[in-house]
């Protein structure tokens, strides 16, 4: 697991909009952490922890956005595009109806992840602008650090083959590029 010197490898999770919101079943987390469950979607809070919060914001909150099986394709390959142009290595990607996870070598510093990231939500919703108007992600995401081989393999594992039915996914793998859709 080579690595540029000041880059880090991350296992990236972006959301579409309003696809997991406060008071979520999955447990969830506010920003600054002013709110959150006691789980998480691993372990799942009680059904009825912030039960009037999850009600609150299904009443009031757009409806979730979906990624058609059709359009997965153009927004992975958009994300990646946009990887390759700015010089990161990407090792595996996937989009399934309401997320994209991405395993990437990124600059080890957040703020600039951050702003790296948008500009591949823009690239996405720019390649389906005409089938999906309007706003595609929730704002923010998750970039964990992959800091040892063992959790590499890990991450690459769960990327391609650990997501919902019908997730277009795409790894570079012996310099060879795969694109499947199950």
């Amino acid at each position: 697991m080579d690595i540029k010197v000041g880059h880090c490898w991350r296992f990236v999770t972006i959301n579409t909009h309003s696809s997991w919101l406060p008071g979520d079943e999955r447990g969830f987390r506010n920003r600054d952490h002013r709110i959150h469950s006691s789980g998480d979607y691993k372990n799942p809070p009680p059904k009825d922890e912030h039960a009037g919060l999850r009600k609150f914001n299904q009443d009031n909150s757009t409806q979730m956005v979906k990624i058609s099986k059709l359009l997965r394709s153009i927004i992975g390959l958009a994300i990646i595009a946009r990887l390759k142009k700015e010089g990161y290595r990407i090792l595996a990607i996937s989009v399934s109806f309401d997320h994209v996870h991405i395993l990437v070598e990124l600059p080890d510093d957040i703020p600039t992840i951050k702003r790296i990231m948008g500009r591949c939500k823009r690239n996405a919703c720019e390649a389906v602008k005409h089938e999906m108007p309007g706003t595609i992600w929730s704002s923010g995401g998750d970039w964990k650090p992959v800091d040892d081989q063992e959790r590499q393999d890990n991450s690459y594992n769960y990327v391609l083959t650990k997501q919902r039915p019908r997730a277009w996914t795409w790894s570079f793998k012996d310099g060879q590029t795969q694109a499947l859709l199950d």
